[in-house]
């Protein structure tokens, strides 16, 4: 699943009659990235959520087959859920198994074909933390020495916005506005929140300013 689905604020006036994943960055939207290096690894069938301007998500994607990929879209009208609301609208789509999310506004290298042969095991959740960037100093998460994720540490890291969660994470919980922190503090409380510490290239792509630096980057590749 592809959680796009913000409004995209920080981001304005570039947001104001574009929603935040297509923002064009290298030739191609920011979302189309993502799911090009997916689609690489074998994740084809792939749901996106939307909410502001999200039919101009669906006009500029389709089906996603030009891209290799299946696509389901999961719309959730002019006002969005919240990352945990927007998983639950789409768990119908979703099915039975542990799934993949990534935030639609991020660009990293990381290798994903790494969590197509993940086992969660007991945990409900995995999570990919990256060193705080220096918009972010003070970190989500922390982890241990056996992979568990800590709500409190010596060291925090960043939540990337990459994670696998098992449809038991959401269970009971009704479709609505809800935050996906709670949820994840509660598994964690419970020790069944698994983590991987990720040090390649990873950026939050929420300002114009690290729009305009991933396209110097991908422009010199």
């Amino acid at each position: 699943m592809l959680l796009a689905a913000g409004r995209g604020e920080r981001m304005r006036p570039l947001t104001d009659a574009l929603p935040k994943p297509l923002l064009p960055v290298a030739g191609k939207a920011l979302i189309e990235h993502t799911i090009v290096q997916l689609v690489s690894v074998g994740f084809t069938e792939i749901v996106i959520n939307h909410a502001y301007l999200g039919h101009l998500i669906a006009q500029y994607l389709g089906d996603g087959r030009a891209l290799g990929a299946h696509i389901c879209y999961s719309p959730e009208g002019e006002r969005a859920l919240e990352t945990a609301g927007g998983i639950i609208n789409a768990l119908p789509l979703l099915g039975d198994q542990p799934f993949l999310v990534v935030n639609s506004d991020i660009a990293t290298d990381f290798p994903f074909a790494k969590l197509r042969k993940l086992k969660l095991d007991d945990a409900l959740a995995h999570l990919i933390l990256v060193t705080n960037p220096d918009h972010h100093p003070h970190g989500d998460f922390a982890l241990n020495s056996h992979q568990r994720v800590l709500s409190a540490g010596a060291v925090k890291l960043t939540f990337s916005g990459i994670g696998v969660y098992h449809p038991e994470l959401f269970s009971g919980i009704p479709v609505g506005i809800h935050k996906l922190a709670p949820l994840l503090l509660k598994a964690i409380a419970q020790e069944r929140v698994s983590g991987t510490h990720y040090q390649g290239f990873w950026s939050d792509i929420g300002t114009p300013e690290r729009l305009q630096a991933l396209e110097i980057k991908l422009s010199l590749k």
